[in-house]
């Protein structure tokens, strides 16, 4: 499977139809979730790895690494209607946790996530990134880009380093009473993180 053909399976994911403000949930694009997956699967953090989805969603992120070969495929999302959704969406093909974050206590090669940027509940996408910490040694994440310095000084207290962020353009459609424009351009960047010890 090339980088489009992984778009355009991701693009023909069930989307949540009723997304909750509490927990920030917006549609993750399937361009930008092919990206960060083939970058991963050329870095060699996806195939024949343990991989877990953290606030999985539809499951957008857990499936495309299934589809790039994955071992094990975690979908851990503290909202039933997503887990359910992400289960169907994936042919049942991976594991399912219905549970915050924080009682995920499995170890991974690698933690792919979209977590929450903040907005609603300030720093919300902190402990996602404490949790992926504790959880593997390779993390991929979306994140606002003015989260830059943040990131920096979490990742530098627990001994993780920023091997790259990729600026892009996330358009978000339409979702919340609030929004006023349908594919409002969000600056977010993939930030790629390693442990720096073992």
């Amino acid at each position: 499977m090339d980088k489009k053909a992984l778009e355009i399976a991701l693009s023909k994911l069930h989307p949540l139809t009723t997304q909750k403000i509490n927990l920030e949930q917006y549609q993750l694009e399937g361009s930008l979730a092919a990206e960060l997956l083939w970058i991963a699967f050329l870095n060699g953090d996806i195939q024949h790895k343990t991989v877990a989805d953290f606030g999985c969603g539809n499951g957008i992120l857990g499936i495309g690494a299934l589809l790039l070969g994955a071992k094990k495929v975690y979908f851990v999302d503290i909202d039933n209607e997503a887990l359910t959704l992400a289960k169907t969406n994936s042919e049942n093909k991976g594991s399912y946790f219905l549970a915050d974050i924080f009682h995920f206590d499995k170890k991974v090669d690698t933690v792919v996530m979209n977590p929450p940027f903040g907005v609603q509940t300030r720093k919300a996408d902190k402990p996602f990134l404490e949790q992926a910490m504790k959880t593997s040694k390779t993390i991929y994440s979306i994140h606002k880009t003015e989260s830059k310095q943040f990131i920096a000084t979490l990742a530098k207290e627990h001994h993780f380093l920023i091997e790259n962020v990729l600026e892009r353009k996330l358009f978000l459609k339409k979702t919340y009473s609030f929004h006023t424009h349908n594919n409002h351009p969000v600056n977010v960047g993939i930030w790629i993180l390693r442990l720096s010890r073992t």
